[in-house]
């Protein structure tokens, strides 16, 4: 695939900690000039962002990264990204849920979200790395239940991230209307490539360039 071809496919994403409106800046001009998918950043830089680049498609970040905020501070958190101009919302599900064997209650709260996300789009994140097998299957199910557009391997700040094995496995067990976004750990066209082969939609990167360029 065409380097042109994979940005179309890049959430860019800058969110660490310490970024800054520079920072910010800079990632959206390059996501405009690459014409990426989306830019993915905090959700305190959401309305800065949109007011600046309205052309834009932001992704933001809710219950970001451990996931363990109530269900109601994660929807107030949703409300807010999008009416600040954000058209994307990737959630952390919460993970001590899933460990608890509570699999409806993380089904419903996916739900909640996208009902109130309503037609733009809603990616969750399952943090594959803290899940045996039949936990990252139940979340395939639940995802698919609750209505959600994506299912997404990372947050990035976890203790690992993409496998391929793991997105063969969300193929293999999402329903026909769910995409995957693999992020994490991608570092090279060939990478990239793989990943798309294997089911992705999107890969979510902060590197996606210096990838790229390398790998004419």
């Amino acid at each position: 695939m065409k380097k042109e071809e994979l940005y179309r496919f890049v959430d860019h994403t800058a969110l660490k900690a310490v970024t800054t409106w520079k920072e910010i800046q800079q990632l959206c001009q390059e996501a405009r000039f690459f014409r990426m998918a989306s830019v993915c950043i905090p959700s305190s830089y959401v309305k800065r962002a949109h007011e600046y680049f309205p052309e834009l498609n932001i992704c933001t970040v809710v219950g970001f990264p451990l996931g363990n905020a109530n269900t109601e501070a994660k929807l107030m958190e949703t409300r807010q990204a999008l009416a600040d101009g954000a058209s994307e919302i990737d959630v952390v599900i919460n993970l001590g849920m899933v460990k608890n064997g509570q699999y409806p209650q993380v089904t419903e709260e996916i739900r909640l979200l996208k009902q109130e996300v309503g037609n733009k789009i809603l990616k969750v994140i399952i943090e594959t790395c803290y899940l045996t097998e039949e936990e990252k299957i139940e979340m395939c199910h639940a995802v698919t239940e609750a209505g959600a557009d994506f299912i997404k391997t990372s947050t990035g700040f976890g203790t690992g991230g993409a496998t391929l094995e793991d997105v063969r496995l969300m193929k293999e067990h999402i329903g026909p209307n769910v995409k995957i976004k693999a992020a994490g750990g991608i570092r090279s066209k060939e990478d990239m490539e793989k990943y798309m082969e294997a089911g992705c939609s999107r890969i979510g990167t902060s590197s996606a360039i210096s990838m790229l360029q390398d790998g004419e």
